[in-house]
């Protein structure tokens, strides 16, 4: 019987499919992020507007900036590293692929909960930072915040996994010869990310389950009136807070190196440098997180030691930004739009790291903090260079993921409209927040000297989203007829461009013998074009399909479901779907299938 298509992508553990899943559902949660930007902005597009006031723009400020951190950006890198990490590393696999699909289904099942908060009950509206005390029953009183609570935890727990998946894979599961010191840049961003993941996400996991029993259990760990601290908030979130922000920059740094690198024809200046850089950058990203609390009035010791700390970051960041344009210099350069994007991105960011210096300066930080520029900051930094590089590696990665190459021609309008439009909606907003422009506030008094810069911010989140409408029908015209791509159109470097695009399910039909950094660019230029392989053609393990990574993640949907309203039943019933999903898997003897070589010679692949 032919299997149903829908019911093969539901349970697939192939990492590669599973990272096109990533891409599809940070692609959905990005168009409704975006769209609650735009009705943000238009609000904001002339003084004493009324067109979203109130309550309801609580909620889109909550839910935009939630959505775009938890579940779009670090979720679709998520869908790159799926895909390209264990082909750039000569791997047939992830190391848990079972453990991989429930990842995904957690993260989709989380996402849901919170954004189904619009339909039933009312969406987040104590910002994406959930303060306490406003994010407590009594400035709170809605679900809204239970929805936030539960939803990003059961998401955080698919993230876990993920990390956990990701650095076993890389420390056990590369080819023979692929040293540590011969990984591509994005695996090694990608290796730091997850061990950053590690280390910061249990602390909010910790923080969200204190909320959780403060507001459904009635416990008092923040609650001042019985005893809890709001401050002890404050620490956890940043704890965790602060390295999101490297969680979601370094591996946009790793896209950014292979893509300059290929399209400069190089090999990557300073690649020593740059995973010294990476790691230590990984490291003081934990050392800084009091600096968003400067204004708490922690002391000038804490105060002074965290403001260095901040500034030390600029360190190793300007050596990656000197590498990558040290590469640049000399190499015949290919601008096309992922170059264009990556080109983009040093300049973008670098302007939004300056700014990230200038609010590590306390006395200015204590001006500066909850005006706009602040958000003019923030948003340099993670649309600058997050975004970016999602754009960057969207379309370097694309024929390689898909067949088909995007049209560049569109690509190009893509980017140049994108590249206006952001530094169009968020430059003036630096002079905003000089001007006293505080954020979260759904107006502003006309002759305030406001309405120039919001008015050209605004027409700026336009020309983005015409950006954005551009990728999409590039997208689906690449779909219906696409120029086929070969296995290497962009006469790449790293492993995966060994191999056909799209790559077969079981990636190398022999694992390949790694001889040096740009393993397959060094076969093409000293060796004969062709990998060498580290073992004689035999049997390939696949694993099977399953349906319960699926199954328990609605288990868990619907034990959230139930405690935002504080339903015990429902919250019950969810988790014994939970925990007999768990009993059947645990006593589950599956050790896979097998590929045998003759089915791989009409493939082509001779042993």
């Amino acid at each position: 019987m032919r299997e149903n298509w829908l019911w093969s992508w539901i349970t697939t553990v192939d990492h590669k499919r599973i990272g096109i899943l990533y891409l599809i559902g940070g692609g959905f949660f990005f168009a409704v992020a975006g769209l609650e930007a735009l009705l943000i902005r238009i609000q904001l597009m002339f003084p004493d507007n009324s067109f979203i006031v109130g309550d309801t723009f609580n909620q889109l400020f909550t839910m935009h900036g939630t959505t775009m951190l938890f579940l779009v950006a670090l979720p679709i890198l998520f869908g790159f590293m799926n895909f390209v990490v264990p082909l750039q590393i000569g791997a047939r696999d992830v190391a848990f692929p079972f453990l991989n699909n429930l990842g995904f289904w957690l993260y989709i099942s989380g996402g849901l909960l919170l954004n189904l908060s619009w339909l039933f009950g009312g969406a987040p509206d104590a910002g994406w930072t959930n303060y306490a005390t406003l994010a407590l029953n009594d400035y709170s009183p809605g679900p809204g915040v239970n929805y936030y609570v539960l939803g990003l935890q059961i998401a955080g727990l698919g993230t876990l996994m993920s990390a956990i998946n990701f650095i076993t894979t890389i420390v056990n599961m590369r080819a023979p010869g692929m040293s540590y010191l011969r990984l591509p840049m994005f695996t090694w961003t990608t290796f730091v990310t997850s061990a950053l993941i590690m280390f910061a996400f249990p602390p909010l996991t910790a923080g969200l389950f204190m909320m959780m029993f403060d507001r459904i259990f009635g416990a008092n760990f923040f609650t001042t009136t019985g005893g809890g601290n709001v401050t002890v908030w404050q620490h956890i979130f940043w704890i965790f807070g602060h390295p999101e922000v490297y969680i979601l920059i370094l591996p946009a740094f790793g896209v950014f190196s292979d893509v300059i690198s290929t399209f400069s024809r190089k090999r990557l200046f300073g690649y020593h440098s740059m995973v010294f850089a990476v790691v230590l950058i990984g490291f003081l990203g934990f050392m800084v997180w009091l600096h968003h609390m400067f204004t708490v009035g922690l002391g000038p010791v804490a105060n002074s030691i965290f403001a260095i700390s901040t500034m030390a970051i600029a360190v190793p960041t300007g050596i990656k930004i000197f590498n990558w344009l040290f590469t640049m210099w000399g190499g015949r350069i290919r601008f096309t739009t992922a170059m264009l994007y990556a080109a983009g991105f040093i300049v973008s960011f670098v302007m939004g790291g300056v700014t990230g210096v200038m609010l590590g300066v306390v006395p200015a930080d204590l001006q500066f903090h909850d005006t706009y520029f602040v958000v003019a900051h923030f948003h340099y930094v993670i649309i600058g260079g997050t975004v970016f590089g999602i754009m960057t590696g969207f379309y370097y990665w694309w024929p390689k993921m898909f067949g088909t190459v995007l049209n560049e021609k569109l690509g190009k309008w893509n980017f140049w409209l994108f590249f206006f439009g952001f530094h169009l909606t968020f430059f003036p907003q630096h002079f905003l927040g000089l001007n006293g422009m505080p954020r979260r506030v759904y107006t502003f008094e006309a002759n305030k000297g406001l309405e120039t810069g919001n008015l050209v911010s605004t027409i700026g989140t336009f020309l983005m989203t015409i950006a954005l409408l551009i990728l999409l029908y590039n997208v689906a015209k690449s779909i219906r007829k696409g120029e086929p791509a070969s296995g290497d159109p962009w006469d790449g470097r790293s492993l995966e461009w060994a191999v056909s695009s799209p790559p077969p399910a079981y990636n190398f039909a022999q694992t390949p013998r790694v001889r040096g950094l740009d393993a397959w660019w060094l076969e093409k230029v000293q060796g004969d074009g062709k990998l060498k392989p580290a073992e004689p053609l035999g049997p390939i393990h696949m694993p099977s399909p399953s349906y319960l990574p699926f199954i328990m993640a609605v288990g868990f949907f619907i034990s959230g479901f139930g405690f935002v309203f504080h339903s015990w039943q429902v919250g019950a019933l969810g988790l014994v779907v939970v925990f007999v999903t768990m009993y059947i898997r645990s006593f589950e003897e599956d050790h896979g299938f097998h590929i045998q070589p003759d089915e791989l010679k009409p493939q082509g692949v001779e042993s």
